[in-house]
């Protein structure tokens, strides 16, 4: 069954000042964002997606993750299945002569949804790759569980693993029913480590009106037209500090951390590698989804605060005669014609000369491509480029001035031209991720180099590995970062 759209508005009948989003996409002109969703009083006022992302595509959602993860250890509880004051070994029987140290044995349910399980680095990296439970429990905390904030990714999966034992079922499979058809998420997919186990830290890819509706919920204090999905308790102490976060910190991560949502200068949020956020703004009736490719996370949050905020104008103040007005008219046909920026050389036609008939392969200089050492060869023909592996390839093509979209076993988009006679420069953008490849490859040496505009967090093995798990399922593995 196909979910009900989010009713749609005009930004103006909101009490929303249109120019002032105008601006903010002007801000975010150097952040390469991906799509934008503003909801005010539950209706969307503003939407767009950078081409050639689209709406009805999943993204890899990397930490956003997390509050999926902790809206399930909500109903969880809710249900009765899940104690926080529990001690977390109290789940896992089958460790209790593994565990020794006091503080391990003491950690509560609570410390590890507040990232307080009292380690001071994150532990996931150096933790038993083949049983990370056991692996987690048996690194002794540095300090009492409770007593200090680290980001710790074995926490989250630890969380994850004691749902999905209390439950009986994969995590997705549990929140399907109570979440994501109850609140009309559609596409959800969660990486597996190891198969039948969802990360829960990361690794789920969902739509950004997934997002929009998830903060719409918490907004909504756990209510969706009329429903109470997730008890009001829950919201509550899971968007408050329950821990005091890096004072050294840049300003949105200082705010202290709750039950896998971060404390923000403004309302809450959930957010993941990348500019991947989910803004809940109690104070204004509003949630901003966002999903992004850039480094810069610190940098959108600071458009969001000087731009977006400033548009919320007070409840009762819409517009004169509650039409929608010429501003609201041109933001709607700016938002519908975003796209990303092409890269520098795109549709540049090759000097003093056609492109090759014949197909050209060409091998990773050096012998093996770092960014990606799957990817053993890159072929070249006639405006077609294709991107070989021992047992799949990606088929590309380039067009002029514009990005061409592949949907084959890696949804893919292609941009490029050439630098030079025998020198053709292409960016591939991933488009279940937030990840761009740029490739140079060089005609005359037959080699070619590849370079991450934003690297993977995951360990990267195979093109399938940049794509939704529907198809690539139980391919995760132990180096999963967020």
């Amino acid at each position: 069954m196909t979910p009900a759209p989010l009713p749609e508005s005009s930004p103006s009948r909101h009490g929303v000042d249109a120019d002032s989003i105008g601006a903010f996409l002007d801000a975010v002109e150097d952040i390469e964002l991906h799509s934008l969703m503003i909801l005010r009083h539950g209706h969307v006022i503003a939407s767009g997606w950078w081409e050639p992302y689209g709406p009805d595509r999943p993204h890899l959602l990397y930490s956003l993750s997390k509050s999926f993860t902790s809206t399930a250890a909500g109903l969880a509880v809710a249900e009765g299945l899940l104690d926080l004051d529990a001690p977390v070994l109290s789940y896992f029987p089958e460790l209790d002569a593994d565990v020794t140290d006091p503080r391990s044995r003491a950690m509560l349910v609570r410390h590890i949804a507040s990232m307080s399980s009292g380690h001071l680095t994150d532990t996931w990296p150096t933790a038993d790759p083949h049983r990370p439970v056991r692996g987690f429990l048996r690194m002794p905390p540095d300090r009492d569980p409770g007593t200090v904030f680290t980001y710790n990714q074995s926490c989250t999966y630890t969380l994850a693993s004691i749902i999905q034992r209390v439950t009986g079922q994969p995590l997705t499979a549990y929140l399907r029913p109570r979440l994501f058809d109850a609140i009309g998420i559609g596409t959800a997919d969660w990486e597996e480590f190891p198969p039948g186990q969802a990360l829960g830290f990361t690794g789920l890819y969902a739509t950004t009106d997934a997002i929009a509706r998830l903060g719409q919920l918490y907004l909504r204090n756990g209510q969706w037209h009329g429903h109470q999905v997730i008890p009001p308790e829950w919201v509550a102490e899971a968007t408050r500090a329950h821990v005091a976060t890096r004072a050294d910190a840049t300003p949105d991560w200082r705010q202290g951390y709750g039950f896998q949502f971060w404390m923000s200068r403004h309302g809450y949020r959930g957010d993941g590698a990348y500019g991947q956020f989910c803004l809940v703004l109690p104070e204004h009736d509003a949630v901003v989804a966002i999903t992004a490719g850039t480094e810069n996370m610190q940098g959108i949050l600071d458009a969001v605060w000087a731009h977006v905020l400033p548009a919320f104008r007070a409840p009762d103040a819409p517009s004169t005669d509650g039409a929608a007005t010429g501003a609201d008219a041109a933001l709607a046909k700016r938002l519908a014609r975003l796209r990303l920026r092409l890269p520098a050389h795109a549709a540049t036609e090759r000097p003093r000369g056609p492109w090759p008939d014949a197909a050209i392969a060409l091998t990773p200089a050096g012998g093996v491509c770092e960014a990606l050492p799957s990817l053993r060869s890159v072929r070249v023909a006639d405006r077609n480029m294709t991107l070989s592996e021992d047992t799949q390839s990606v088929e590309l093509r380039l067009v002029d001035g514009d990005w061409h979209v592949t949907d084959g076993p890696v949804p893919a988009a292609a941009s490029g031209g050439w630098t030079a006679p025998d020198t053709l420069a292409v960016d591939v953008v991933f488009l279940e991720t937030p990840h761009r490849l740029s490739l140079t490859c060089s005609l005359r040496d037959r080699t070619f180099r590849a370079r991450w505009h934003t690297r993977p967090l995951t360990a990267t093995d195979s093109l399938s590995r940049l794509r939704s798990p529907a198809v690539s399922a139980g391919s995760a593995t132990a180096d999963q970062r967020a």
